[in-house]
């Protein structure tokens, strides 16, 4: 025994010597993420507590609050009376038709005129605004005159005009903020329209962004981890109180926008390395815009500490004639603009001015503009597919889809050439023939007075109303309707629909 315990101490030293005292071996770790929240990095400086819910009222951001294009007689008139071959009896008919009121519906069919007249402010006759925004004066967007913004310094420079983060941080690259931050249905406490509404028809199954992170050494500290970002054809799940709920599995598709990016993370922070085409989804609220945001030197911020939950920011450099067409059409301009008091003219001037990088090589304009999203997070289980699959698409949308991209062709060309374009057949914009419908039930001479000066679109080719079916000059349908059919939102590749 006396020989033994030497022995045994010894055997022990060793033991420590070898493998306690060296460094533990990291094994490989994998955590996953689906997007709960998706909206611009915009900060919002009023008060919360204000009745109207931010959307005009002034503040640090906005000194002059949130746009109010269309919001109130005084401003349509004035967005009308930018033209000058407009007449004050053609400005008073479509502000209020004489016998409006005793319509069934006054406030429809207002709606609908002012729709048809926002569209075509050209400076002549016959140039459709939203497809030819060139061609028309700028009717002036309020910009962010704040110092403080969120988003990245793409450009590792510290300029004069650049935000200052919340946390200090110096030279933020966010022109998309100054541009269109002050816009009404981008500005609120947490509670701007078309941010509320876009989260909810992403949350409602719209379409669904998972997130991976992958390393070898320790999930809170990793020098070398992986990020994937990317589609799911799977809808977000949510818990008995409407929220995301959290450890759900979602497959993730390598097929259209997906990408790779290489990440350090330090206590629980990760971010991204610069890669020159960050591939992600838009941000959308139908499924026209649909696609792919492509983020030039994109690159992403995420807190991944422990929990079931996250939040950081993702950004880049995009085309801003992409943000003008995703938020434009939409449905259509004048729609879009006249309900949410967004006058996108004056935004495709704000964005064509603020844009600060990528700079086209013949004409030397900056195509590009710095941007910064807001994500929230919660804990998946991300997964790859059993066999490569597409993106799921819906048959009964991809008219209206079709459309977009032609009008979005169309103002592209236009800006582009400073030609101007023509309406493309189905598109929706000018909102012909729901105004040649509408103004039925106003009294003769009104009616005719309207058909007569308003300008509307014609499409050699044939129109159509805006499910794709043939109508005359007077939008009467032409011939049955068109049906629609749905299938599976899980479609392999390969596989037709």
């Amino acid at each position: 025994m006396i020989l033994q315990k030497p022995v045994l101490v010894f055997s022990v030293a060793a033991l420590l010597s070898s493998t306690a005292l060296q460094p533990a071996v990291a094994a490989p770790w994998v955590r996953g993420f689906v997007v709960s929240s998706y909206e611009y990095a915009f900060r919002y400086g009023g008060r919360a507590s204000y009745s109207r819910g931010g959307e005009i009222e002034p503040g640090v951001d906005c000194p002059h609050g949130s746009t109010q294009a269309f919001a109130n007689e005084q401003e349509t008139r004035r967005a009308l009376s930018l033209q000058p071959w407009r007449s004050t009896k053609e400005v008073n008919y479509i502000v209020f038709p004489p016998g409006s009121d005793d319509t069934p519906g006054p406030s429809l069919l207002r709606f609908q005129i002012l729709v048809r007249a926002a569209a075509y402010r050209g400076y002549k006759h016959g140039i459709e605004t939203y497809i030819n925004p060139f061609a028309a004066n700028d009717p002036g967007e309020p910009e962010v005159t704040s110092r403080i913004g969120e988003g990245f310094n793409l450009d590792g420079q510290v300029k004069a005009g650049d935000f200052v983060s919340p946390d200090g941080e110096k030279g933020i690259d966010n022109a998309l903020y100054r541009a269109m931050g002050c816009d009404a249905p981008w500005r609120g406490n947490g509670n701007a329209n078309l941010f509320l509404r876009a989260n909810d028809k992403m949350q409602g199954g719209l379409y669904t962004m998972v997130i991976r992170v992958t390393g070898n050494q320790d999930p809170m500290n990793d020098s070398d981890a992986t990020v994937e970002i990317g589609y799911s054809p799977d809808h977000i799940i949510k818990d008995a109180r409407g929220d995301v709920a959290a450890d759900y599995s979602y497959r993730m598709l390598k097929s259209g926008t997906y990408s790779v990016l290489k990440a350090s993370i330090k206590n629980g922070v990760l971010e991204t390395r610069p890669v020159a085409d960050l591939h992600a989804p838009p941000l959308a609220w139908v499924y026209n815009q649909l696609g792919d945001a492509d983020f030039h030197q994109g690159r992403l911020r995420l807190n991944i500490a422990p929990g079931d939950s996250g939040s950081g920011l993702l950004g880049g450099y995009r085309n801003w004639m992409d943000l003008y067409a995703e938020d434009t059409f939409a449905q259509d301009g004048g729609q879009q603009g006249v309900r949410e008091h967004e006058d996108h003219l004056g935004l495709y001037f704000a964005l064509k001015r603020n844009a600060d990088a990528m700079p086209d090589p013949k004409t030397g304009q900056n195509m590009g503009i710095s941007t910064a999203y807001r994500i929230k997070v919660a804990q998946a289980y991300v997964v790859d597919p059993d066999k490569p699959m597409n993106l799921p698409k819906l048959p009964n949308e991809e008219r209206r889809k079709q459309a977009y991209e032609k009008a979005r062709t169309a103002m592209i060309t236009s800006s582009l050439t400073r030609v101007a374009q023509p309406v493309p057949a189905g598109t929706g914009e000018a909102d012909f023939p729901n105004m040649e419908r509408a103004i039925r039930q106003l009294p003769k001479d009104v009616r005719d007075y309207l058909a007569q000066t308003l300008d509307r679109p014609y499409f050699p080719e044939g129109a159509v109303d805006n499910q794709g079916n043939p109508v005359d000059a007077e939008g009467n349908p032409i011939g049955p309707p068109k049906r629609q059919r749905q299938v599976s939102n899980d479609v392999s590749a390969g596989e037709t629909q």
